[in-house]
């Protein structure tokens, strides 16, 4: 059984992600900047946009049309979605065809670790009232939700679940232990952090933190997390 840091060590394939929108350019400067900007010049991951009105024969670029047997709310119908994906299908193997909707599992951080080890990945952003239900019957391998809520569409949700999993993939953080070391690995919350100057209007940092005595202040640490998690998130130590 391997953890999931030696698979990280292991990873030699670049990651690929093509992201199916109709609106692109919701997207496109969050990975103009920061992390996920450093990650793809890198060439750690490609990321690749796909406007889904490209790929309907109307002369409207309409996408979407009415419920069948009526309600409020419009439905992205199939032909382009069955269009864009099979021509990214006939191009590679993808490894999750992932759709962003609210009623999809909750995204978790061990949800992302499984994500981040995969080669290449579509993900679906949802608009309107959703997809029509045979492109969930048929295409979409995997559907995750960010939350309880409804947004309008499913790109935030697609650039939460691109950040991530890009910041797990090594050599994209400055330190490579740090992602493993973040709320929620080991189904625990990150233990408190302090930095200079270790006093500070007379609050002073924990003195083990300063004793340079290092397998006690990673006991601390440990003792820290696990003191903040049952305070906290109690469910997490049920699980």
């Amino acid at each position: 059984m391997y953890s999931f840091a030696s698979l990280q060590l292991v990873r030699d394939v670049i990651m690929r992600i093509d992201i199916i929108t109709v609106v692109p350019d919701l997207l496109k400067s969050p990975f103009e900047a920061s992390i996920m900007q450093r990650s793809i010049e890198k060439g750690l991951v490609q990321v690749h946009f796909h406007n889904l009105r490209d790929y309907t024969t109307d002369n409207y670029k309409q996408v979407d049309d009415y419920q069948f047997g009526g309600g409020a709310g419009m439905v992205m119908m199939i032909e382009p979605i069955d269009k864009c994906i099979t021509k990214l299908k006939s191009e590679r193997e993808y490894d999750e065809i992932i759709y962003m909707t609210p009623d999809g599992e909750t995204l978790t951080q061990n949800i992302a670790n499984q994500i981040s080890l995969q080669g290449n990945i579509i993900i679906l952003c949802g608009h309107y009232k959703g997809v029509d239900q045979r492109v969930r019957d048929h295409f979409i391998t995997r559907e995750i939700s960010i939350g309880d809520y409804v947004l309008s569409g499913g790109e935030l949700g697609a650039l939460i679940l691109c950040d991530a999993i890009i910041r797990l993939i090594p050599g994209v953080l400055g330190n490579e232990t740090s992602a493993l070391t973040d709320s929620f690995q080991d189904n625990l919350l990150a233990p408190p952090i302090y930095t200079r100057p270790a006093e500070y209007k007379g609050w002073k940092v924990p003195e083990v933190l300063t004793s340079g005595n290092f397998p006690k202040i990673e006991q601390w640490r440990e003792e820290q997390a696990y003191l903040r998690t049952k305070q906290r998130r109690p469910d997490l130590l049920e699980e």
